[in-house]
């Protein structure tokens, strides 16, 4: 694909907006920016021409119709809640105001947008520019957004058209864009930003660790997390619910609503901002957040919770920074990686699909020539099975866009299998200069995972706390405190097993638990019975050299025993009371009992 190259300046201390280098975004092209924030959206709204602009999600809809530069823009925001009825009416007013269609819509409300421009007459495919804004969504969407890839096929009819994000995904399978050519942004200046990459095998802790100083400013913090769950854990351990808002996806909304939390938002709205900001996925990307500070900005992976929380350092990271039009005071990623990713190339992964896609055209052959029903209903069964399946559309056509899906969420998950992995990454594209800080806990998320899976026996689970418990010692520091406890909630048992006995006692009663229960009595029993408050009590009554009947000894030790709260390992006996003291059997008027020679302990 044939790049070109567009220069930007720097003037007055500010980027050259992009009508002032481009000043119409010609057809077949994608284009890439290369930086947010300098109006190809803005450069499409002004066009001399009808523009359908279909954007990734509803938040950068709902902004730009309220923006005061666009208030004479006639611009028609379509997402859930549009009907067909208000397209048309728009359309009307349009047509009899002389003015040019500006129409943003989702992918998944396109199909309304055709229809109202059908009933009007009006043919997209000649008469409008259609123009999809951070297009590397497509790619990156489509695994659990069946629609966004809606717009596509009537996209390569239409005769004005082009693709723009300041992260495309360029090198895209789709046949349909050799036609395409690339206009690259460069800009005559340095615009790389500062990101603080902060990679810990705990990120709960690192979090706690790092927040307070950022809330010590008096500017607001923004934590992009994409999983509401997650979300929500990290604001309750952090204690910080009541200086938090949380903008989401509408279920996720009442989700938060569900569990009480109450601040949490479909959109963005500047009135709505508290001290912390948490934002998910459908923020990261063309939305214009406007203040007047500049605020501490922070990203959060756990790869051990959700693949979906893991940033790609080419186009998550940049997008999200690239939310913010009058710049950041800080920009931090904290992450976690997970060794078991192995490292592969790009050409692994395109290598494995091309063999996906010669197996199932393979079975398909045997599909097509079956000889009789049974065998045909057999190689059908396989077909759906297949790992090239799941790039195939309803009618059987590939859906290209789900292949390079494919390869780039493998490729982002390389990233992660090592911390030095993620870092490279990050210094080996345009957009920043890191500083790479690393720091490690002695029980971290991936030890947490092992307490946390449900597939193993509750034997196993206990042998791995203990071992985890070794590990923690002491427990000097509050994240190794707040570990335990931790510990004692999924499983308080083995916890007081493992206080009380220690890691070899347990062993050698191989983890059984009546053997355990039994030990710990026991000890539980030494230890009340060889403290010094039970023996003060006990010599109250007991004396060296005097006689004492059975019968007393025992109702007396029983009072003890009982007042003191010592386990019973045994029944309580006469005998009981050498335990105390070493002692003689004799008979005193025919009654039975010891005398007392001397004690076997001192206060």
């Amino acid at each position: 694909m044939i790049t070109e190259h567009i220069f930007l300046d720097m003037v007055n201390d500010k980027p050259q907006r992009l009508n002032e280098v481009l000043p119409e975004i010609p057809t077949n092209v994608i284009l890439n920016k290369t930086i947010t924030g300098i109006g190809a959206t803005y450069t499409e709204i002004k066009a001399q021409r009808n523009s359908i602009i279909v954007e990734p999600n509803r938040p950068v809809i709902y902004g730009k119709e309220r923006q005061e530069k666009h208030k004479d823009d006639n611009i028609q925001g379509v997402y859930q809640g549009v009907d067909k009825n208000k397209i048309v009416k728009y359309l009307e007013r349009t047509k009899r105001n002389g003015k040019f269609i500006k129409i943003m819509t989702t992918p998944e409300s396109f199909p309304k947008v055709l229809d109202a421009l059908e009933e009007m007459d009006i043919d997209i495919r000649y008469e409008c520019f259609v123009l999809f804004d951070e297009c590397e969504k497509l790619t990156k969407d489509c695994d659990y957004r069946q629609d966004i890839t809606l717009p596509m096929d009537l996209f390569f009819q239409c005769q004005n058209k082009a693709m723009v994000s300041a992260t495309p995904i360029t090198d895209l399978s789709d046949p349909r864009f050799s036609s395409f050519r690339n206009i690259k942004i460069d800009p005559t200046f340095d615009y790389k930003r500062n990101l603080n990459l902060q990679t810990t095998n705990n990120i709960l802790q690192r979090t706690k660790e790092i927040i307070p100083a950022m809330l010590e400013s008096n500017e607001p913090l923004f934590v992009f997390v994409n999983s509401t769950d997650m979300i929500h854990a990290m604001m309750k351990n952090l204690n910080l619910i009541e200086q938090s808002a949380v903008f989401c996806s509408e279920k996720s909304v009442e989700k938060l609503k569900e569990l009480k939390f109450k601040r949490a938002y479909e959109d963005w709205d500047v009135d709505k901002m508290m001290k912390i900001n948490w934002m998910t996925s459908r923020f990261y990307s063309a939305l214009d957040i406007e203040l007047n500070e500049q605020p501490n900005v922070m990203m959060i992976t756990d790869v051990y919770i959700a693949q979906w929380t893991m940033f790609d350092p080419c186009t998550d990271a940049v997008q999200v920074v690239g939310r913010f039009r009058n710049g950041v005071s800080s920009f931090t990623h904290i992450s976690n990686w997970d060794y078991r990713i192995p490292y592969h190339s790009k050409t692994f992964f395109q290598v494995k699909c091309e063999c996906d896609k010669i197996i199932y055209e393979k079975m398909n052959t045997f599909y097509g020539n079956a000889s009789t029903p049974e065998y045909r209903a057999a190689y059908y069964d396989v077909l759906q099975v297949l790992p090239y399946k799941k790039y195939l559309k309803a009618d059987g056509s590939v859906n290209y866009f789900k292949i390079d899906n494919y390869i780039d969420e493998e490729m982002t998950k390389v990233y992660y299998g090592e911390a030095k992995r993620l870092a490279e990454a990050y210094e080996q594209g345009d957009h920043f200069t890191i500083v790479h800080i690393h720091k490690s806990y002695i029980i971290g998320d991936f030890e947490r995972l092992q307490i946390d899976d449900k597939s193993i026996s509750t034997k196993e689970k206990r042998k791995r706390i203990v071992e985890q418990l070794e590990l923690l010692g002491e427990c000097e520091t509050d994240a190794d405190i707040q570990y335990k406890r931790d510990l004692r909630a999924a499983d308080g048992f083995i916890v007081d097993a493992y206080d009380q006995l220690g890691k070899a006692t347990i062993e050698e009663l191989k983890y059984s638990v009546t053997k355990i229960k039994a030990a710990m009595i026991i000890k539980r029993h030494q230890e009340k019975t060889s403290s010094t408050d039970v023996f003060e009590l006990v010599n109250t009554f007991f004396h060296v050299g005097n006689w004492y009947s059975r019968k007393y000894i025992k109702s007396k030790l029983s009072e003890i025993y009982t007042e003191m709260e010592i386990p019973r390992v045994k029944a309580v006996t006469s005998e009981s009371i050498r335990e105390f003291f070493d002692a003689s059997e004799s008979n005193k008027k025919k009654q039975k009992g010891f005398r007392l020679l001397s004690r076997r302990f001192e206060c």
